[in-house]
């Protein structure tokens, strides 16, 4: 039997060289080759330190804004009294500071941390992504939209006992269809996207309009025209009229609203730019001025250590580097390099442009710089099954923002509301049949497509996605 054995094992790599010389079972019997998504790249992160070029001030100005980008804050520094999380950096966390969800959910810890009585909702999963929850409707049937967040103050330490408040409704909210989710956005390279100047995307909308028109593409920017503003809505500003850029929906022109929301919306913290509190429980307000402000009583305002904490942290993001794409990882530089082409062919980067170019700006850094984003900063129609029912600025419920792709590679969770890990469903989640209320996405025929191509073009595609 011994005998047997290792002379059948003489016989293996013979047997192995056959196969792979002759390719293995050919004809009807051969099995397809399927293309998966290689998953989060491993490797260094390629992400969270400065932009190049900068100044030894402006790095202080960075590195000033990280430290407080980073902050967990407490009740003693005005957070809450509702929010998602205590810290900006908790949120932005994978694969490095500034980027989205990491593979631990901190929601689920923050729950009682320092005594908290909250209860994990739940579609807050330890091993899912940071969600931000928002309802779609009122009570009474009127649009909704806003943040409904999930955690409170109450029992946290430096929180007074008569301030009792309850979480909403999200179980019952749930079950009527009422909930809509929204993951963290990376900011990587945000200074690089706030300098591309309108007119730059405007003229890249405008470009291949045919090619645009025959796959059913077309896209706006995510702007309030003067005298068609909604009086009071949130971020429309009918006297600017200028390309909003950041956010899922495009919703926010600049980093310093972007930055002066999310203190107030994430973390319940007021500031100069979002003075007013979203939770208004007498026994749960600690300070009737905003939280957090510049501080005009001391010299050196103009240092970094001056500003208040929404200026920091948009410093922080205008200066933070954009991730480094792998030349080799996964697949190898020649299926990466296949994958890129194969991305331009089946007409993924008529959206998702690969680059475009700030313009002039006071930091050089920042100075007609190619932005290697693959992203149109405009919204597109995306169909009833990515729809999310929520409206922001002129974005109506179907449209999103092109999501710049840099970074990718080392991301858990997909599209807005971190539905899948995997990169393949992402794309085919693209694909959406019109409704009676939305109609079909403009992405169905690029996303047939892709379907359409073989195995193997497919996983090089995959491949090229996973190394940005």
């Amino acid at each position: 039997m011994l005998r047997w054995t290792t002379r059948w094992q003489r016989w293996v790599p013979v047997v192995v060289l056959l196969l792979l010389f002759c390719g293995g079972p050919s004809g009807p019997d051969a099995l397809p080759f399927v293309a998966v998504d290689p998953g989060v790249r491993g490797g260094e992160a390629g992400a969270g330190g400065a932009l190049d070029g900068l100044t030894a001030r402006q790095l202080y100005f960075f590195t000033t804004g990280l430290d407080d980008f980073e902050e967990v804050e407490e009740v003693a520094d005005g957070l809450g009294p509702r929010m998602n999380l205590d810290s900006c950096g908790g949120c932005h966390a994978q694969p490095a500071t500034g980027g989205t969800s990491p593979f631990v959910n901190p929601q689920v810890a923050f729950a009682s941390k320092d005594g908290g009585t909250d209860r994990v909702p739940y579609f807050i999963k330890a091993d899912g992504p940071i969600r931000e929850v928002r309802f779609k409707l009122n009570p009474n049937g009127t649009p909704d939209g806003g943040v409904h967040n999930t955690a409170t103050i109450t029992g946290r330490d430096g929180a007074e006992a008569d301030c009792v408040l309850a979480q909403p409704e999200f179980a019952l909210q749930g079950a009527r269809g009422n909930l809509s989710f929204r993951i963290p956005t990376p900011v990587f390279g945000a200074g690089l996207i706030e300098a591309i100047p309108d007119g730059v995307i405007l003229a890249n909308q405008a470009a291949q309009a045919a090619t645009k028109s025959s796959l059913g593409i077309s896209g706006r920017p995510n702007r309030v025209h003067p005298g068609r503003a909604i009086s009071g809505s949130t971020n429309n500003n009918g006297n600017d009229g200028t390309i909003a850029r950041f956010g899922w929906k495009a919703q926010n022109q600049s980093l310093i609203i972007f930055s002066g929301e999310a203190y107030n919306v994430e973390m319940g913290i007021t500031n100069d730019v979002f003075q007013s509190e979203r939770e208004g429980h007498v026994a749960c307000q600690y300070a009737m001025v905003p939280n957090d402000t510049t501080d005009t009583t001391t010299d050196g305002n103009a240092t970094p250590g001056g500003l208040n904490g929404v200026e920091k942290f948009a410093f922080f993001q205008r200066f933070l580097a954009p991730p480094t794409a792998s030349a080799t990882e996964p697949g190898g530089a020649a299926s990466i390099a296949k994958g890129r082409l194969i991305f331009v062919g089946v007409g993924c980067a008529l959206c998702h442009t690969p680059a475009l170019m700030t313009g002039p700006h006071p930091v050089e850094a920042l100075r007609y710089k190619t932005v290697n984003l693959f992203s149109d900063l405009i919204v597109h129609q995306m169909g009833p099954g990515l729809a999310d029912e929520i409206s922001q600025g002129q974005a109506k419920g179907d449209e999103f923002r092109t999501a710049p792709l840099w970074g990718l590679g080392q991301r858990i969770f997909f599209l807005h509301d971190g539905r899948t890990r995997d990169l393949a469903e992402a794309i085919r989640a693209h694909k959406s049949a019109g409704n009676w209320r939305f109609g079909p996405s403009e992405a169905n025929a690029v996303v047939n497509n892709f379907n359409a191509l073989p195995g193997r073009d497919k996983q090089d595609l995959l491949n090229f996605l996973r190394s940005l």
